[in-house]
């Protein structure tokens, strides 16, 4: 269930600086850093501090430090750069925030893991209050939790996922990145590579594979419209396998039109969530890839309709909704979000046509309260690799931002071809074990799941 959204703007001489009392007005001449939290979910928060120049001249850098108890812990942060040592977190400025002049602010934000609120907090060596540096210690506090289990399946490790914040939190409210792979379109993969339960058995226990998503494709020959019978069965094998298996399945209206069929699909996800809704391995995708199409006026729509019929009868799996421009402009969605719960938003990346462009519109997305899902990704030109390319430093760079975020994602795509992205060598067998079958950027893909 998704939380309340708090703006409880708190007084750091209150919660800063342990609870202390502010006796005296903040001088005149001192820098102040305010916190507050503006998402929380019991076991972890959104937090952000608003640093203000309230001295009568301008300020080109700021720095704010604080101590979070051992039980809490800093995951992600935003327009500030992050250093850490031991329970001392510091933030620094980002080179378009640093200058203020007098009477001017800027915020920062960060995601807290746990409960605990920042402690002896400074701005520029100064109590973040004005005066002095704060000298009282930390205070003890009880021992962390107990963490999630380490052993057995993904599901059973996680149970059902949520949304909080801009990231996926388990049943325990830890955060969760699942790394997986995606099917090619069922309709045109070369072997039931997808469908194996003993292939997807084999890629949990030698790829930590976590998720699976079933790439449904729904408008060419032979996929869903003409084919329904069998494109239906597939999807319903890899669903049941990976109950069996204990990972997560995500799946996926693999469309590029889906407006133009909505009646399908909502027939097809309302069926399927009445169904297979009270599990918690099921991941909705009701539209892979929208073309360069209004968001308010033809993808929102779409999705709101889906939406509801799934809702009606799975009130809580996780539903992750495609994007303008090949699920690319993610900060279009976010300046007018589908109304619900557990929503999540898709952002598709090719690493030798899109980088920091790109990983920016997340970024804006990320600041306005999305929370996002990377549903396919590959190390080569967005055409798959269709001239064997790869380009794995942007891809690194891609995997630490993902990482770094929190996101989720699956690599394209379980299938036996010369294109860069698929995984797979001819000869591969259906049932796994592939160590000697890796093709393209399988390798990288599979040493980022490990």
């Amino acid at each position: 269930m998704r939380t309340l959204r708090l703006v409880t703007t708190l007084a750091v001489a209150g919660l800063l600086a342990g609870g202390a009392a502010l006796v005296a007005a903040t001088p005149a001449s001192a820098a102040t850093a305010v916190f507050s939290v503006t998402n929380n979910w019991g076991n972890g928060y959104q937090g952000q501090v608003t640093v203000t120049n309230n001295t009568s001249a301008q300020i080109t850098s700021w720095r704010v430090e604080f101590d979070l108890p051992s039980s809490s812990s800093v995951s992600q942060s935003w327009n500030a750069q992050q250093t850490t040592s031991g329970s001392r977190y510091a933030f620094t400025n980002v080179s378009w925030n640093g200058t203020l002049a007098a009477g001017a602010s800027t915020s920062f934000g960060f995601l807290v893991n746990g409960t605990g609120t920042p402690l002896n907090c400074t701005v520029n060596g100064a109590s973040c209050a004005g005066g002095t540096p704060p000298t009282t210690p930390p205070p003890t506090t009880p021992p962390p939790t107990t963490p999630p289990p380490t052993t057995g399946t993904p599901v059973e490790r996680h149970g059902q996922l949520r949304v909080c914040g801009t990231t996926m939190c388990d049943r325990s409210g830890a955060r969760v990145q699942l790394r997986g792979i995606s099917s090619m379109w069922l309709n045109w993969e070369t072997a039931p590579y997808a469908e194996n339960l003993s292939a997807l058995r084999w890629m949990r226990d030698n790829w930590n594979l976590q998720v699976i998503r079933a790439a449904m494709g729904v408008e060419p020959a032979g996929a869903y419209l003409s084919d329904p019978n069998k494109a239906r069965t597939q999807v319903e094998t890899i669903i049941n396998n990976a109950v069996t298996a204990g990972v997560y399945v995500i799946v996926d209206w693999h469309a590029h039109e889906a407006q133009n069929n909505q009646s399908q699909a909502v027939a097809f996800f309302g069926d399927l969530a009445r169904r297979y809704g009270h599990l918690p391995n099921v991941i909705w995708e009701p539209y892979n890839e929208p073309l360069q199409v209004s968001w308010t006026n033809v993808i929102k729509p779409y999705h709101q309709a889906v939406v509801s019929a799934i809702r009606a009868a799975d009130p809580d799996n996780i539903v992750v909704l495609g994007t303008p421009t090949w699920s690319q402009d993610v900060d279009v969605a976010a300046a007018s979000p589908v109304s619900g719960t557990n929503l999540m938003y898709t952002l598709h990346f090719y690493s030798c046509t899109h980088g920091s462009a790109l990983r920016a519109k997340g970024d804006a997305a990320i600041r306005a309260g999305l929370a996002l899902f990377v549903t396919e990704w590959g190390a080569s030109n967005a055409d798959g690799g269709l001239d064997g390319r790869s380009c794995l430093p942007e891809a690194q760079s891609w995997i630490d931002w993902m990482k770094a975020n929190g996101i989720s994602w699956t690599a394209w795509k379980l299938d036996v071809g010369t294109d860069t992205t698929n995984l797979l060598s001819p000869g591969a067998p259906v049932t796994g074990g592939w160590n000697n079958y890796l093709h393209g950027h399988a390798p990288f893909v599979v040493a980022n799941m490990r």
